[in-house]
């Protein structure tokens, strides 16, 4: 006879809690159907489920997005980036401890090699009419960053390949859980054709309809929760054994509210605010910040970095500081409402003349006003650059870097964000021969840091 199985997945919700209502309700409404009629569910997440910017994320440091995970009903998920590298490494091992789901991440280790005893490189679920359905998982390949923060990656597509050949031999369906984006998910399917389904996320694509690669079905629901990915498998286990995958979308948009929605979404900023209010510093005077001159709050942090990292200058955008601070005090809530972003400090190493170029784009550009999300950046836009020991005269173009003539031969160390080497935004940063990272320290744990300097 032939089996039916209900796949539904998500990726890349980043605390986007705005729709979570809708997206619980519509999960266990489905589950509860589907049980009835005697079919199986399973609910996969293929990561950034955690982000840092949001004040209930941050105050629980993920372990309230876990709870959340547990209440849908998930059965598997895997790590995006945000999940790997935003936690500390002690945070991170220990994110899972009360989930009710199995987290898979095959390409996941500890620093000696072994695997954390939370990561899965695959797991076997059974259906009630005895299908065993494979599920494998791996995660972006930032081995660098990750080795920072004390783990070890392997190299994703390898390591999927090995955990396959191991699932061929025991499932008759295998599943992949990608956060590894749409070109490798791709690759994975025309190098594995005995992969059935791959769910996918980290590049926020969006198959309406799923997509084809010979004999593989991709699915992948955008981000921010805007869909949930549903895939319908038939199964016929009789003398020729068939299987066939339906993928589509749900617009999240389109699906009913619960009636206490706007109170639930509420509630979680609440919990985080009440978990942040740890008193930082007491100001004895208001500090404020413009997106397009010169102010107070970005040339701070600006000096932060340039301190904490002990560099030669540094260079960040004011369009990280998304609000002012009151005279009084202030606490970790109120650094994180000013700076949400997940974004860590970093280090590059330009020449005098790499650096000139720098700063020809930063003024040149039309960058300060350029509007977008993404790299761990979590405002609105770009705002001007501002510098800390440079001196850049647009009229006559003379450069000064503390307080002398730039050396175009020289060799120079900026502070900046990890997010302009990721980004094609100052391509000297992205292209720089040597780039030193600082992990897990924020931008706002440096902002803190300078402010306890100044005002205790």
């Amino acid at each position: 006879m032939r089996e039916k199985i209900h796949i539904y997945h998500t990726n890349d919700v980043h605390s986007h809690f705005e729709k979570w209502p809708r997206i619980r309700k519509f999960l266990k409404e489905r589950k509860a159907l589907h049980e009835a009629n005697g079919e199986d569910v399973f609910i996969f997440d293929c990561g950034d489920f955690v982000d840092r910017w949001h004040s209930f994320t941050e105050g629980t440091l993920g372990k309230g997005n876990v709870e959340l995970l547990n209440d849908a009903g998930y059965t598997a998920v895997t790590l995006g980036n945000n999940e790997g590298l935003t936690l500390p490494h002690d945070v991170l091992n220990h994110l899972y401890d009360e989930a009710d789901f199995e987290v898979l991440a095959a390409n996941v280790y500890l620093a000696g090699g072994t695997r954390p005893s939370w990561a899965l490189p695959y797991q076997i679920f059974k259906s009630s009419r005895g299908t065993k359905i494979g599920v494998t998982a791996a995660t972006a390949y930032y081995r660098p960053l990750y080795k920072l923060l004390g783990w070890e990656l392997s190299e994703p597509l390898a390591e999927l390949e090995r955990q396959i050949a191991e699932l061929q031999k025991q499932a008759d369906i295998i599943i992949v859980l990608s956060h590894l984006g749409m070109d490798d998910d791709e690759t994975i399917a025309e190098n594995n054709p005995r992969v059935d389904l791959i769910l996918g996320g980290h590049t926020h694509h969006v198959f309406m309809n799923g997509k084809k690669v010979n004999h593989t079905t991709l699915g992948a629901a955008g981000r921010y929760g805007e869909y949930i990915g549903y895939v319908k498998a038939e199964v016929d286990k009789g003398p020729f054994f068939w299987k066939n995958f339906t993928a589509s979308l749900v617009d999240t948009a389109i699906l009913d509210n619960p009636p206490n929605a706007g109170e639930y979404i509420k509630d979680l900023e609440e919990i985080g605010k009440d978990l942040l209010q740890t008193e930082v510093v007491t100001l004895p005077e208001p500090l404020n910040y413009s997106w397009a001159e010169q102010s107070e709050l970005p040339a701070i942090l600006c000096e932060a970095l340039y301190k904490w990292c002990k560099a030669d200058c540094a260079l960040i955008n004011s369009g990280l500081i998304l609000s002012a601070l009151e005279k009084g005090k202030v606490t970790k809530y109120d650094l994180h409402q000013m700076l949400p972003h997940p974004i860590n400090p970093c280090v590059v190493e330009l020449s005098g003349a790499e650096l000139e170029e720098v700063l020809h784009i930063s003024e040149d550009s039309g960058l300060s006003d350029l509007e977008f999300q993404g790299l761990g950046f979590r405002g609105v836009m770009m705002g001007k650059l501002v510098y800390h020991e440079i001196e850049y005269d647009k009229d006559n173009g003379s450069i000064k870097v503390a307080g002398k003539p730039i050396v175009r031969e020289k060799t120079y160390s900026l502070a900046t964000l990890d997010m302009f080497t990721f980004g094609v935004f100052l391509p000297p940063i992205k292209n720089a021969r040597r780039k030193i990272y600082y992990l897990p320290e924020f931008v706002r744990d440096m902002m803190e840091w300078e402010l306890k300097t100044r005002y205790l």
